[in-house]
């Protein structure tokens, strides 16, 4: 299995040779700290509502999100992915989070796009910010504000954000607080942002989680970054090394399920995001289990064969960018979602299935390393069921302990090589 040094050695040779009163500055570079998958948002006779307006108009959106490394100047990301007109913004702004929707005194800049404060986002297109000083720590937790003066259809969001966000009247961009507008409204979905990029060291490097739900966090608590990623990103952080998540709850690897299927977006969510050297992929029981279910009643579940013909697309468009890949075996699911329209998500011949694809995970030699969840993860008394203490109740998604566990039992050595750990970034404001 290749490794990858953090430090290439062309970089370390040139610190060698060049004293310390002399050196240049280290080179900068753009590097991904945070995101969150753009999604189509669907139809209202889905079976999940999509918790969004269907317009936007004179209003403000406020976001809170997690980065995972720092750095001295930050940019964010806007998507009108799935957008069929133009999409203008009237005014954004960043800040370091306080509690709710506050920001901290003083940490308030506002965004630029091309030099100017107002911009349109292409239909299917990104729209990437001009770069700002604002000096931010490892794990900070920014406020993004964003005004549509215009009615804009909502189209592109993120469904599960795991935060709350806020929807207020009028330009609020620069105000203090939100919450406590005059009709606002909020959301747990992400609206317009979908990325936010710190300046770091030109080596700095993050890892990327190609997942479903299980990555996305479906059931971790609300607002507590509690999802497995975030505690990956604790780990992380202080060897200089950034953790982005693009799981969809009800992603899928080969078939469109709550958002486009893994391979169709893995060069936008993944291998186009800068600084990513690593994937994990941890996917495939929705492709498993949805078929025959209220999700796709119709659609035929897939062969072993159809899945490691994916896995191994996944691996080809990855090397093709130098990016190594891992991959995560698919945890115990037995009994998952009692009570609910999807009781009949778990079946034994399922289940058949998800331990020959996890067979063939470990033993392939298809991928650069393998983290095995399921071992991890499954009640020894009962191994087709979730360890109770990791088990969020519905039998399916790991909760907040199952998803510390989950982080914490990766070996740090199988994401990196030779990375000599760092002093965590210090913000420092002016």
């Amino acid at each position: 299995m290749q490794r990858l040094s953090i430090f290439p050695a062309a970089l370390l040779s040139l610190a060698l040779s060049v004293s310390p009163a002399h050196a240049a500055e280290p080179p900068q570079a753009w590097l991904a700290s945070w995101t969150a998958s753009p999604q189509a948002v669907w139809r209202s006779d889905f079976l999940f509502p999509s918790n969004v307006p269907a317009v936007l108009q004179a209003q403000t959106v406020r976001q809170v999100a997690r980065l995972s490394v720092g750095g001295p100047r930050v940019r964010i990301v806007l998507s009108n992915a799935y957008g069929k007109a133009p999409l203008r913004i009237g005014a954004a702004t960043v800040a370091l989070a306080a509690s709710g929707s506050a920001i901290q005194p003083g940490s308030l800049r506002t965004l630029t796009f091309s030099g100017q404060p107002a911009a349109s986002v292409a239909p299917g297109a990104p729209l990437v910010s001009d770069p700002v000083e604002l000096s931010v720590p490892d794990l900070a937790r920014l406020t993004v504000s964003i005004h549509l003066p215009q009615a804009s259809p909502v189209s592109t969001f993120h469904w599960d954000g795991r935060e709350t966000a806020w929807i207020a009247p009028q330009d609020q961009t620069l105000a203090a607080r939100i919450d406590d507008a005059p009709g606002v409204q909020t959301t747990t979905a992400r609206l317009l942002l979908t990325a936010i990029q710190v300046e770091a060291m030109a080596a700095g490097q993050a890892v990327a989680i190609l997942g479903d739900s299980i990555t996305d966090g479906a059931s971790a608590s609300l607002g507590m970054d509690a999802r497995w990623p975030d505690f990956l990103a604790e780990r992380l952080a202080p060897h200089g090394v950034a953790v982005v998540n693009a799981g969809i709850s009800g992603g899928r690897l080969l078939s469109d399920g709550m958002g486009d299927n893994a391979l169709a977006r893995f060069e936008r969510d993944v291998l186009a995001q800068p600084g990513v050297r690593t994937v994990i992929v941890l996917l495939g029981i929705n492709d498993i289990s949805w078929p025959g279910t209220a999700f796709a009643p119709r659609q035929k579940r897939p062969t072993l064969e159809e899945l490691t013909s994916g896995y191994a697309q996944l691996v080809a468009q990855a090397r093709s960018r130098g990016v190594r890949v891992i991959a995560a075996t698919l945890t115990p699911f037995a009994g998952a979602l009692p009570g609910t329209p999807l009781s009949d998500y778990y079946q034994l011949d399922k289940d058949a299935l998800r331990q020959q694809l996890n067979a063939w995970i470990r033993a392939s030699g298809t991928f650069d390393a393998v983290l095995d969840f399921d071992a991890l993860a499954r009640d020894p008394a009962h191994p087709l069921r979730l360890l109770p203490d990791y088990d969020s109740g519905d039998h399916l998604h790991p909760g907040d302990a199952g998803n510390r566990a989950l982080a914490e039992g990766i070996d740090l050595s199988l994401l990196f090589t030779n990375q000599s750990p760092r002093p965590a970034y210090k913000a420092v404001l002016r």
